[in-house]
């Protein structure tokens, strides 16, 4: 009986290059973290500062975290009795402010071997949801339905006017800073002068509903992004709600054009997800990130002329929050599991 040769081991298949990007520079089409950043407790909120020397994340523990994107080395900041999901930086990076959930904004010596609070002021009654930086002057949104600005380097309270009536959920400056824009949990937007004076609103239909059922408005802006020149803001959140009390939906990005306060275009994934769009970033080399959690977690990158995305990934599990660098060279996600991971884009 002649006894078979063995059959010589099946080479490894060699993995598949990822498609062909359409936006030169950078890749995609595939997504590998370069950092995994692991805390002991679920976070809420991520954001590089301007340097890009850290990112900072915060977490259901009340605490902040600095990160060093050069070693990796985590330094905790504890100062806030609450969540902090708001964040904005100093110009240069060298003093971060975050706002709580108990209504308190904290600045930070970001640079600090140990940061500690410097300067805080109680800023709104409830929940602080969006702050921004521009010009010496410190801008937040809250619970409260007002609209606050500060002067940054003291947080003295300069104006402050009751914008909604519901709550705010997004403040920024126009990027020329001659506007300041709010944005509610009702999806509407709205645009002011410096003085408090309204300029405009308008409504993004996609973004909220009234779910006569639980008797309860659910969806806002959650999270929004301007365009490179401006004139446009890509806003994220929920649509298609069927259930407001358990949050059962679809993450939508809708563009808008704040100056003529009309929406212009949709943005929805091809395949269809459970949850909510928490982060939205417009990259300067011309595409648009969107990052969602609920089922899960995905990411999604779009050409903003363009209703369905170029590259979608499933993330590994529950995202909460997004941050793009200034550079536009890397994303960070925030996870509900505890760990940060940072994306890089570029290559």
């Amino acid at each position: 009986m002649t006894q078979e040769k063995p059959k010589p081991p099946e080479k490894p298949k060699a993995e598949a290059p990822p498609p062909p990007s359409p936006i030169a520079g950078f890749q995609l089409g595939a997504l590998k973290p370069s950092a995994e950043l692991k805390h002991g407790s679920p976070l809420v909120a991520c954001r590089f500062d301007p340097s890009g020397k850290w990112i900072i994340t915060a977490s259901q523990d009340n605490a902040l975290q600095r990160w060093s994107l050069a070693d990796s080395k985590k330094t905790d900041m504890a100062g806030h009795s609450s969540w902090v999901r708001a964040m904005a930086f100093s110009t240069g990076g060298e003093t971060l402010y975050s706002g709580g959930y108990d209504g308190t904004i904290i600045a930070w010596p970001l640079d600090a071997g140990q940061p500690e609070p410097i300067r805080q002021a109680r800023a709104h009654d409830g929940w602080i949801r969006s702050m921004a930086f521009h010009g010496g002057k410190l801008l937040s949104g809250g619970n409260d339905g007002k609209v606050c600005l500060r002067n940054a380097a003291t947080l003295a309270e300069e104006r402050q006017w009751l914008a909604h009536d519901c709550h705010v959920y997004q403040v920024a400056f126009s990027p020329d800073g001659g506007k300041i824009l709010s944005a509610d949990h009702k999806g509407r937007v709205k645009v002011w002068e410096p003085d408090g004076k309204l300029v405009r609103e308008f409504p993004i239909p996609g973004l909220h509903k009234y779910d006569t059922s639980f008797r309860a408005d659910i969806g806002g802006v959650r999270s929004w992004s301007f365009s490179p020149d401006g004139p446009l803001v890509a806003c994220a959140g929920i649509t298609n709600v069927s259930n407001a009390f358990a949050g059962v939906g679809n993450p939508l990005i809708v563009i808008a054009d704040w100056n003529a306060g009309k929406v212009v275009r949709e943005l929805k994934p091809k395949e269809a997800f459970q949850g909510t769009m928490w982060g939205v970033a417009w990259n300067k080399a011309g595409f648009i990130t969107g990052a969602a959690g609920g089922n899960g977690g995905m990411l999604w990158f779009w050409k903003p002329d363009q209703a369905n995305e170029m590259f979608a990934h499933k993330l590994p599990e529950n995202a909460r929050d997004m941050s793009q660098s200034a550079d536009g060279g890397k994303i960070a996600v925030a996870y509900q599991g505890g760990t940060v991971r940072v994306y890089p884009l570029a290559g």
